[in-house]
């Protein structure tokens, strides 16, 4: 039951903050063009570790993740007027490069289907 709760509450984290990126609340502008990848909740909810796609090269991810980082404390303001629980979570962003990996296999995989389809011709 309690886990159920806690998955939840990290869907919330994440809706909540997708949609602060999506909306531009956040205005600092070292913040490039970021998707929440997912939140994760410590066992006693006192801490949210938020993980970030950004596109663009690495610099544009470090800033970006040091923005938002920055930005924690407002974040965590706006959790707080959207969530309804006693504890409101520090908020820490991590960079997530699942995206990017997932792209690679696809791409991969892409080339050995056409790889394949031009040795059978």
């Amino acid at each position: 039951m309690a886990s159920y709760r806690k998955e939840r509450l990290e869907e919330l984290i994440k809706r909540i903050i997708g949609d602060l990126l999506i909306k531009g609340v956040v205005k600092d502008p070292r913040i490039g063009f970021a998707t929440v990848v997912k939140a994760e909740l410590n066992d006693d909810r006192t801490l949210a570790t938020v993980h970030i796609s950004v596109i663009g090269g690495a610099d544009e991810k470090r800033k970006t993740i040091k923005g938002l980082n920055a930005a924690a404390g407002f974040v965590k303001f706006h959790l707080g007027k959207e969530m309804q629980i006693k504890t409101i979570p520090d908020v820490n962003f991590v960079y997530d490069d699942s995206i990017e990996k997932g792209l690679g296999i696809v791409n991969l995989i892409d080339g050995l289907a056409k790889e394949k389809t031009s040795d059978d011709e």
